[in-house]
């Protein structure tokens, strides 16, 4: 499915600029994932690229269709300059590749773990998968293809990670929206959990 992933590749490029970086990571029976890197402004988000080449299937499903399934890629933008945030690289890799390795599908509200700091002195090792449509608009296919959506990733403190489990991914959203969170922000400190 090499075309799909130009089609992304295009798509990406038209919404967020031209990449500085890329890299390329590949895991033993999986097709590669690339990790795109743009500037924007004192922003710097990170695009997966291959995760949508193959739909995600569910697991209890007795066949895996090679067409129809949802289809996604992973968006993480974070204020530059104030850690190592470069090193993500290899963890937004490692959750772009968890349909294929682990048969999970990944929609807004689920949570992901890479189960280390997603760069180094990170308060991160999770993040909540957010509601597509705002930065990089949906990509039709042609039929009977499902649509590429580009999902954007909130990073979780472990504390938040285990309150969302409990309320939910939405009252998590709340609390953050109301104590004015900087989810950008690769430093900031966990969101207070009690009121």
């Amino acid at each position: 499915m090499a075309h799909v992933s130009e089609l992304v590749e295009a798509r990406l490029r038209s919404a967020l600029g031209v990449p500085e970086a890329r890299a390329s990571v590949t895991f033993l029976g999986t097709e590669r994932i690339d990790v795109l890197r743009f500037a924007d402004g004192d922003l710097v988000r990170y695009a997966t690229l291959g995760m949508s080449a193959a739909p995600m299937t569910d697991p209890s499903a007795a066949l895996a269709d090679p067409e129809r399934g949802p289809r996604a890629e992973l968006v993480l933008s974070v204020r530059a300059g104030a850690a190592r945030t470069d090193e993500v690289l290899r963890p937004l890799a490692v959750l772009a590749a968890s349909p294929q390795v682990e048969g999970v599908v990944v929609t807004p509200g689920a949570s992901l773990d890479v189960g280390e700091p997603l760069w180094p002195e990170a308060p991160f090792t999770s993040v909540l998968v957010a509601e597509p449509g705002g930065l990089v608009e949906d990509l039709a296919l042609d039929s009977p293809l499902d649509p590429v959506r580009f999902l954007p990733l909130l990073p979780m403190t472990p504390n938040e990670a285990a309150w969302k489990r409990v309320h939910g991914a939405g009252a998590l959203e709340e609390r953050w929206l109301k104590h004015g969170t900087d989810l950008r922000d690769p430093l900031r400190a966990a969101v207070p959990l009690t009121d």
